[in-house]
């Protein structure tokens, strides 16, 4: 049966495991900003934008992207964990559903990259994108949205996988493709014709187009290269579509 305390219980279970590795923490904070604060500044150099935008604002909502996008997929390694060292197994022998485990492991890793992506944005403001409270409700309902899908999706990978290592080879080989197509780095259309097709399928595109157009109205008038209901609409279907096919192989293959 579904049991709202056994997803509680799933989701402090995560957190407090992420508060208690110090290391895991300072990295989580410290690698965007060296991406904004290193490659921002050496790229702005020799990379002009329309108007007064700076590069380094340009790239922070893909900075974002990049921060959800690692958090989310490496938040479902849990799941290969629990299950090397049978954790899993007493889960799954506890008198509740699976799809509460599911959801539990779905609501843990968007909280954790929800929570991640916000502390980010905080400092916006050092490299000159004023974030009104608007744009910050925004920015939490749009970080929250792509958070879900791309933890359902790294649920559903990891539910095939049986050990560490070929998590940490499947999921680098998904992860860094999508980081570099989605536009994060460089505007979609400069990229070669077969990429940009790529990129279309790419749930991540959608994510960091939507943080565009929300963190980039004030800089300098650019926004993002899709219409922003096309965003809303392609990460809800990707969500969508990711929860129903996770809650599905979790529920066949344990």
């Amino acid at each position: 049966m579904f049991s709202y305390k056994a997803v509680y219980v799933i989701v402090l279970r995560e957190f407090t495991r992420f508060f208690r590795q110090k290391g895991r923490l300072v990295v989580t904070i410290a690698r965007p900003l060296l991406w904004l604060v290193i490659v921002g500044s050496g790229f702005s150099r020799i990379i002009s934008l329309p108007g007064d935008l700076d590069y380094r604002q340009f790239i922070l909502p893909g900075i974002v992207g990049m921060t959800i996008l690692f958090s989310s997929v490496f938040s479902t390694i849990t799941v290969v964990w629990d299950r090397e060292f049978g954790f899993l197994r007493e889960m799954l022998v506890a008198p509740i559903s699976r799809f509460t485990i599911v959801v539990g492991k779905l609501l843990g890793g968007t909280a954790l990259s929800l929570f991640q992506g916000a502390v980010l944005i905080a400092f916006a403001p050092l490299f000159g994108l004023s974030v009104s409270a608007v744009q910050y409700v925004w920015m939490f309902f749009l970080m929250a949205l792509v958070a879900l899908s791309i933890t359902a999706l790294g649920l559903f990978i990891a539910s095939f996988l049986k050990s560490l290592e070929g998590f940490n080879v499947i999921m680098n080989f998904v992860v860094l493709p999508m980081f570099f197509l989605s536009g994060a780095l460089y505007p979609v259309n400069t990229l070669p014709a077969a990429l940009r097709h790529l990129t279309l399928l790419n749930p991540l595109s959608y994510g960091v187009d939507s943080f565009k157009h929300i963190l980039l109205r004030t800089g300098g008038g650019m926004a993002g290269e899709f219409s922003f209901t096309l965003d809303i609409v392609a990460l809800c279907l990707f969500s969508m579509v990711m929860i129903t096919l996770a809650s599905y192989s979790f529920g066949r293959r344990e």
